[in-house]
């Protein structure tokens, strides 16, 4: 089969389109013919070197993928040609992933669906939405008729939460470090933009002056003081992100909670997104009660290096998918 590999951490050209063995499944493993994979800066930090020793190589890189099943035990309940769509658990770093004509991976991390939907919309789907529903879901308990704040709104995964909390019937707030991309957030139905300068929180109290219910925290540690005023009391902020690279408190105090406010987490996988819950985003999408972030679809898998430059470049907001032709 064809694949991209990466022999050895380094620039764009370590990733190498190739020839590669075709992968045969072991035991309670599917093998898929991958139709679509998203981009993610997962695997840029991947074919850079900077991951944790989790990742060997040579590695074929590659998080997250959707395509049809080529081979599954009798016992997986999967069957040939069946849609699924698959995501982390170490795929794509302690073992080969997504860019490939092929994958195999456990069939406890595989998730089937049904849809009409073109393969490079689905494809930009699992990683940022299972993220983005965990966090809600998990994260936040998210109700109808709650305020919501997106913090780094114009991520993937904010891009995901506020169109899914916006269905779920979320009043959503949301920020973005530039004025110019006000307009890509309220495309996206969030009710309120906000630009964000390192403090937001007056002007989060200036719309809702007793706090929201919840904040998804995309960019991390840096902003998490000021995150946590613009909280109600029993209100809970879900640490999902560190978009600005921050991850940790140094002499952190579980004092700088504010009182009555609520701090989580979410680091989910594949079985956080449950096949029901999928079916019904891709149903969602198809009715257009939600919209799915797609920057750019690039063609082939001589198209990785250009889609992963444009990653980097984080220019264009939304999902940048590989669509596989052949």
């Amino acid at each position: 089969m064809r694949a991209v590999v990466v022999t050895e951490p380094g620039g764009l050209d370590a990733l190498q389109v190739t020839t590669a063995p075709m992968p045969e499944p072991q035991p309670g493993w599917v093998r898929i013919k991958v139709k679509a994979f998203g981009v993610n800066e997962s695997e840029v930090t991947t074919r850079k070197g900077e991951s944790d020793p989790e990742v060997t190589y040579p590695r074929i890189p590659g998080i997250e993928g959707v395509g049809a099943v080529d081979q599954a035990d009798e016992d997986s309940g999967l069957r040939p040609g069946q849609q699924v769509a698959t995501m982390m658990g170490g795929m794509g770093r302690s073992f080969d992933g997504s860019y490939a004509q092929y994958v195999t991976v456990p069939a406890s991390q595989v998730i089937p669906f049904e849809t009409s939907l073109p393969w490079e919309v689905a494809g930009a789907l699992p990683e940022m939405f299972q993220t983005a529903y965990g966090s809600l879901a998990t994260g936040l308990g998210l109700q109808a008729g709650q305020t919501l704040l997106i913090r780094g709104g114009t991520s993937t995964v904010g891009l995901s939460a506020a169109t899914i909390a916006k269905d779920l019937g979320a009043t959503v707030l949301s920020t973005t470090r530039s004025p110019d991309r006000a307009g890509e957030l309220r495309a996206m139905s969030v009710d309120h933009p906000l630009v964000d300068n390192g403090t937001i929180a007056d002007q989060v109290r200036e719309l809702m002056p007793n706090g929201v219910d919840a904040v998804l925290e995309l960019v991390g540690c840096s902003v998490l003081a000021d995150t946590f005023r613009t909280v109600r009391r029993h209100g809970t902020v879900c640490f999902t992100g560190a978009l600005a690279g921050q991850w940790t408190i140094r002499d952190f105090t579980p004092f700088m909670i504010p009182m009555g406010v609520r701090l989580t987490s979410y680091a989910g996988g594949a079985t956080d997104l449950p096949p029901q819950v999928f079916q019904q985003h891709l149903q969602a999408i198809a009715a257009g009660r939600l919209k799915a972030p797609v920057a750019k679809v690039h063609h082939g898998l001589e198209q990785v290096r250009e889609a992963q430059a444009d990653v980097e470049a984080g220019t264009t907001p939304g999902k940048h998918v590989v669509l596989l032709d052949d």
